[in-house]
C-alpha cells in the first residue's frame, strides 16, 4: 500500500514519535536528555510550534505539538536532528543517521483525543517500564502538567487549561485523569494512527480534514471499485 504523504494542519494538535535506528538508544545520560529539551524549547520558538506534552525515552521520543503554519513541524524536527544527532554522534563517536526513518506525525481531534493523548505520552515510560508511576520518570512534561516542575518547553493546551479556573484545579484535575490509566481501546487507537500517520478522530473529523487539506487523509480501501451494475 502506497504511504500517503505526512499530513500537517496548522493550528491543530498532532502527535510525533521518533525512534532510534534499529532500535538503538538515542538517549543515554542526563546531558543528552536536558541537551535536547534544551534545543526542543528553542527550535519550538523559532517555527511557532507549540509543544503541550513529550516524552523522551532512551530509544524514542513522543510530541504532542500544534504548528502555526504548514511548514512549522518539520522546521522543528529539522534543527533539532540538525543540532542534536552531531552532537550526539562526537559524544559516543559515532556516525551517521541516529534515527530510524522519518519522523511519523498523527493529525489529532483535540475535542476527543487532545488530554488523551497526552497522558498516553506522559505515561509511556510506566508502559516501558522505566517508571512505576509517571511522576518518577523526569524527562517527560508530567512533572509540568502536575504542577511539580514548570517547564519553559511546555505551552499549555486550552483544553489543559479548560480543567478548571486555578492552577491547583488543573493540576488536581489533571493527577486524576492520569491515575484513571488509558483503556486499552483507546491505546490501541492511539498507536495505530501514530505509525500509520493516519489522523486520529471521528469520522466528521477526517471528512473535515479531506475538505480542509483538499487532499486524502486515509489510505484507499484494498480491491477495485464496486461497479454498478448495468441497468437494461
Amino acid at each position: 500500500m502506497a504511504r500517503l504523504p505526512r499530513l500537517v494542519i496548522p493550528s491543530q494538535p498532532h502527535y510525533i514519535i521518533q525512534r532510534g535506528l534499529n532500535g538503538l538508544p538515542v538517549f543515554q545520560d542526563s546531558a543528552d536528555y536536558e541537551a535536547f529539551i534544551g534545543w526542543m524549547r528553542g527550535a519550538a520558538k523559532q517555527f511557532k510550534v507549540a509543544v503541550h506534552a513529550y516524552s523522551l525515552l532512551p530509544g524514542e521520543l513522543h510530541l504532542l505539538a500544534t504548528p502555526a503554519d504548514e511548514g512549522g513541524l518539520a522546521g522543528m524536527m529539522q534543527l533539532l536532528g540538525r543540532y542534536y544527532v552531531p552532537y550526539y554522534n562526537q559524544k559516543y563517536a559515532r556516525a551517521g543517521t541516529l534515527w530510524h526513518g522519518r519522523y511519523k506525525t498523527s493529525v489529532i481531534d483535540a475535542a476527543n483525543y487532545l488530554l488523551l493523548c497526552s497522558r498516553y505520552i506522559e505515561l509511556a515510560p510506566v508502559r516501558a517500564g522505566l517508571a512505576g508511576h509517571p511522576e518518577q520518570y523526569a524527562w517527560s512534561s508530567y512533572a509540568h502538567h502536575v504542577g511539580q516542575k514548570p517547564e519553559g518547553a511546555v505551552t499549555d493546551h486550552a483544553l489543559y487549561w479548560g480543567l478548571g479556573n486555578t492552577p491547583f484545579q488543573r493540576e488536581a484535575a489533571y493527577t486524576e485523569l492520569s491515575a484513571n490509566g488509558l483503556g486499552s481501546a483507546d491505546i490501541k487507537a492511539i498507536e495505530s494512527a501514530v505509525l500509520k500517520g493516519w489522523p486520529l478522530g471521528s469520522d466528521k473529523f477526517k471528512t473535515e480534514l479531506e475538505h480542509r487539506a483538499k487532499r486524502q487523509v486515509l489510505p484507499a480501501k484494498r480491491g477495485r471499485p464496486f461497479k454498478k451494475p448495468v441497468q437494461a
